[in-house]
């Protein structure tokens, strides 16, 4: 469990994993060492599983984000299994997940225009059969967050 420090750390990372150590301490009222140490103990027991350097999506020609409704009538693991193998080759697939309900599978594809992702498209039928693929097109961008909520987490000695 994590205490109110850890959270406070965790919640200053996702907002900015290059801050110095010495500065999270200070923030949170730790001396570098020990807040050291928390970071590292969340990094080793996989609460923190990575740090990342998040893109302006126009600035690298990834302007166009589109949300890939997929349905099969396949649904064994080994069909899963070459499908998720399929689009782990597509760098463009930034998000795959399996659905509940009318849709199997959902894929966050980003890319510079529309031609390219017909081109995309086109790649992943002749790599997999698949029953149905519905595409919507984002038109903007309201909000985004790579932070999860914090305020789920269990209280660690009612703190």
């Amino acid at each position: 469990m994590l205490d109110r420090l850890d959270r406070r750390i965790l919640q200053i990372l996702q907002e900015d994993a290059t801050m110095p150590v010495a500065e999270i301490g200070r923030r949170v009222g730790l001396s570098t060492t020990p807040c050291w140490r928390r970071i590292q103990k969340m990094e080793e027991e996989g609460v923190i599983t990575g740090r990342v350097v998040l893109l302006d999506p126009e600035k690298v020609n990834a302007k166009v984000t589109a949300f890939v409704a997929v349905t099969t009538s396949e649904h064994s693991a080994e069909w899963l299994k070459r499908f998720a193998d399929v689009i782990r080759d597509f760098p463009e697939v930034v998000e795959f997940y399996r659905m509940a309900g009318q849709v199997d599978y959902l894929l966050r594809v980003v890319v510079p225009d529309i031609d390219s992702y017909d081109s995309f498209y086109k790649r992943l039928i002749s790599r997999i059969e698949v029953g149905d693929i519905s595409t919507t097109f984002a038109m903007e961008q309201i909000k985004y967050t790579t932070a999860l909520p914090l305020n789920y987490l269990p209280e660690k000695d009612g703190r």
